[in-house]
């Protein structure tokens, strides 16, 4: 999810340099065009104005003394002047837009019946076509004074042009991709449970109406949290009073009622568990600051205090390796798994920890029934229950894991409920590991 602005803001920035590509592109092509016909007029200008020029000093000038003529004419600014036989092999013009538009337009000065063609007899340049009385003649006007030259320079700028608007599209993209990150990361924040954090409404014109919309919904959602937590704590302590009175009163019965006073104490303490887990779950644990820790320390203190309880809990430690913790929250965490794997087990409960490529994961094992997999996702939902699954523990309030799976969110990681294939539930716990620092 926190991806999803870089892509697109990738793809925003590939479509602006395609569509400046193909925009310069046309941009040449349409300069091209429209440039073509004053070139090719004064191209063919030039061309005829030389033919001309030609023709009429060699009219001007004495049959003798034409050779003569011709071989000074040739000499100048790289024109040259030959006698045409025009019964020899004469290839068609290329198929140049330019100089088939010059060479028509030379026809419309010089006539129909003029010759042109390019690069005859492997001599490079613009060879037309003339005659004097019964003498036909070819005038070769180098290439260098038909052709246009590359145009680097346009090239140049179509570059710092296609440059300066990929920076302004680069910034463009950036404003309308500031607001959507800080949108993406707020709504990922109230997906793991915590607080949204009030986005700036000054965003472009396009997201200011949704930036609008996400905090007045992150306002009410807080709200609605805030009345829920205050309902649920103001219940649970206003109950706690009364059970408080309810289990003294217990303790006073008389010895004849022993038999009653066991069942009704473990009523009262059931029900205060519940009350207790209602507070934690209202309570909340983001407040707590986390510390660089091993989380092997919390499961040895986590054995110990099984331990002073009458259970044995057996523990799998996987390497020493030092990750940001909540220590409070993770001991609730550890505390509610194991306990229900006591409650809904056999008796025999393990917990492993091993540290893999990018997490560290924290198992643990009971030898019970196991739920069915479909509801796994279910329970871990507030007030959800599957003792028709693992009926041997009735108690709770359907809050144990819902809170633990807060907290494993909280840490950025992951809870998972799955069947053993020997038998018994594994409750995996995946954190990430962070770098240190």
């Amino acid at each position: 999810m926190r991806l999803l602005p870089r892509r697109l803001l990738s793809r925003i920035m590939l479509l602006i340099a395609i569509l400046l590509a193909v925009s310069i592109y046309a941009s040449l092509k349409i300069f091209d065009y429209f440039d073509r016909e004053p070139r090719a007029t004064a191209a063919a200008l030039q061309a005829v104005t030389i033919v001309n020029y030609t023709r009429a000093s060699l009219i001007a000038s004495h049959e003798n003394r034409r050779l003569a003529l011709l071989s000074e004419l040739s000499g100048r600014e790289g024109v040259r002047v030959y006698a045409a036989d025009f019964l020899e092999d004469i290839e068609a013009l290329p198929s140049d837009p330019f100089i088939n538009l010059m060479a028509q337009k030379i026809r419309d000065k010089l006539g129909e019946e003029t010759i042109i063609t390019v690069n005859h007899y492997d001599i490079p340049g613009l060879w037309i076509s003339f005659n004097v009385g019964q003498d036909d003649f070819w005038v070769v006007i180098p290439k260098i004074q038909v052709d246009r030259p590359f145009p680097w320079h346009w090239l140049g700028w179509a570059a710092v042009v296609g440059l300066l608007s990929l920076v302004g599209g680069y910034l463009l993209t950036a404003r309308i991709n500031r607001p959507l990150t800080m949108l993406v990361h707020a709504a990922e924040r109230l997906r793991n449970g915590e607080p949204a954090p009030k986005l700036p409404e000054d965003s472009v014109e396009e997201l200011r109406e949704v930036t609008h919309t996400f905090n007045e919904m992150a306002e009410s959602l807080a709200r609605l949290d805030a009345e829920r937590t205050l309902l649920l704590a103001g219940v649970s302590h206003d109950i706690r009073t009364p059970l408080a009175r309810l289990r003294l009163a217990v303790e006073m019965l008389p010895q004849e009622a022993d038999y009653m006073k066991h069942g009704m104490i473990e009523d009262i303490s059931d029900m205060d568990n519940i009350i207790h887990q209602f507070l934690d779950f209202v309570r909340g644990v983001e407040g707590e600051p986390t510390r660089m820790m091993d989380i092997n320390d919390l499961l040895r203190a986590l054995s110990d205090r099984q331990l002073r309880a009458g259970r044995e809990l057996k523990i799998s430690l996987g390497p020493k390796y030092f990750i940001p913790i909540r220590p409070l929250a993770m001991q609730r965490l550890l505390d509610n798994l194991v306990g229900n794997a006591y409650n809904y087990g056999k008796g025999k409960v393990e917990v492993r920890s091993q540290v893999m490529a990018d997490k560290i994961v924290v198992s643990v094992l009971d030898n019970g029934p196991g739920i069915p997999q479909e509801h796994a996702e279910r329970l871990l939902r507030p007030f959800e229950r599957m003792d028709s699954a693992r009926n041997k523990y009735e108690g709770g309030s359907g809050l144990g894991l819902a809170i633990c799976n807060r907290i494993s969110k909280l840490h950025g990681g992951q809870l998972y409920l799955l069947n053993r294939p020997e038998g018994g539930l594994e409750a995996r716990l995946s954190l990430p590991i962070l770098p240190n620092t």
